[in-house]
């Protein structure tokens, strides 16, 4: 049995119902969770003597506005945390989602992980995601007079507005963009243009 599928058995056998959903991709363990059980799992996940996720790589934000090409079911909004176990080499995903569309909330992981602090940041700032409890959820990327979440599906791709210094007020304006859409097709390069010699 490879570690993977002792890793996925082990997490059967630990939470039972309480994963939502669990496969095997690309040799990594995938879990859902829903945002009730949230921190539960993870306090499990991390201190229980089976798995020893003590280390979190990573924290991101995913907007499922119209995913792939069938009819997408599940919310909008979701947090996916990717976890290490050193002492176990071992791998997880775990994935939630926000109840709400209109004010997507999760709770903040900071307290089990203070990595996830500048995480749970990028995504209150590209998403809009807010996280409870989060000692300082304030944007970490775009600037603080930024109007919009950049890496919702929905936010225009030239944005909204730019920011630049105005020598006559002495200081940065923000104004309408000024970029012209372009027509973002390739050129075709033709053989005919080329020479072997």
């Amino acid at each position: 049995m490879s570690s993977v599928e002792t890793l996925s058995k082990e997490i059967k056998s630990i939470f039972g119902k309480e994963v939502r959903h669990l496969s095997i991709k690309h040799n990594e363990v995938t879990i859902e969770v829903k945002i009730n059980d949230l921190l539960s799992t993870l306090n499990t996940l991390k201190k229980h003597k089976a798995l020893q996720f003590k280390q979190l790589i990573d924290l991101c934000g995913v907007d499922y506005k119209e995913y792939g090409e069938v009819t997408w079911t599940k919310p909008r909004f979701a947090v996916v945390y990717h976890f290490l176990s050193i002492e176990l080499n071992h791998r997880i995903r775990v994935r939630t989602f926000s109840k709400e569309e209109n004010f997507p909330l999760f709770p903040s992981v900071v307290d089990l992980w203070p990595a996830a602090n500048w995480y749970e940041r990028e995504a209150f700032d590209l998403f809009g995601f807010m996280f409870t409890d989060h000692p300082d959820l304030r944007r970490i990327l775009t600037d603080y007079g930024f109007v919009g979440h950049p890496f919702r599906k929905d936010f225009p791709m030239i944005g909204k507005v730019e920011m630049r210094y105005d020598d006559l007020q002495k200081r940065v304006i923000y104004q309408p963009v000024s970029i012209e859409e372009r027509n973002n097709v390739p050129r075709i390069i033709r053989e005919e243009g080329f020479h072997n010699g």
